[in-house]
């Protein structure tokens, strides 16, 4: 099963990076919640992490693939450190959701050898790939 690290998930079910998430999580997916507001409290019934690091440090068994950023494109340079850093725990890809842009912080995780996505949704481009049977 393929493990999401969802950067600024919502524990509001009326935010994007909740509908999303929660999409994602029907579909299979694994969920790790990284908010550092809501750390120690459970969103879509999984632990939430104030950080990726965080995250793997406490469960050392979870091999996180995505790191799924809902972060406006300023704050995104922190998460994108935090991905690359986390490459050797399982990190292969940076995701920054629609909207959100890093040309920079991208341009270094590709360099790290991360595959570097930006504004695109996640659950638009997974409903896209399943509907041509390149997912399931």
């Amino acid at each position: 099963m393929a493990t999401i690290a969802v950067v600024g998930l919502s524990p509001n079910p009326e935010r994007t990076s909740h509908r999303v998430t929660a999409y994602m999580q029907q579909h299979g997916y694994r969920i790790v919640p990284i908010n550092p507001v809501a750390a120690g409290e459970e969103i879509l019934g999984e632990r939430v992490y104030a950080s990726v690091a965080e995250a793997q440090a406490a469960r050392p068994d979870l091999e996180i693939d995505t790191v799924n950023v809902f972060r406006r494109s300023v704050d995104t340079d922190r998460p994108i450190a935090d991905a690359i850093a986390a490459r050797d725990g399982g990190v292969r890809t940076v995701w920054l959701q629609l909207g959100i842009v890093n040309r920079d912080g991208l341009r270094a995780a590709r360099e790290a050898g991360l595959r570097a996505i930006e504004d695109r949704c996640l659950m638009v481009e997974h409903r896209r790939l399943v509907s041509t049977d390149q997912v399931r």
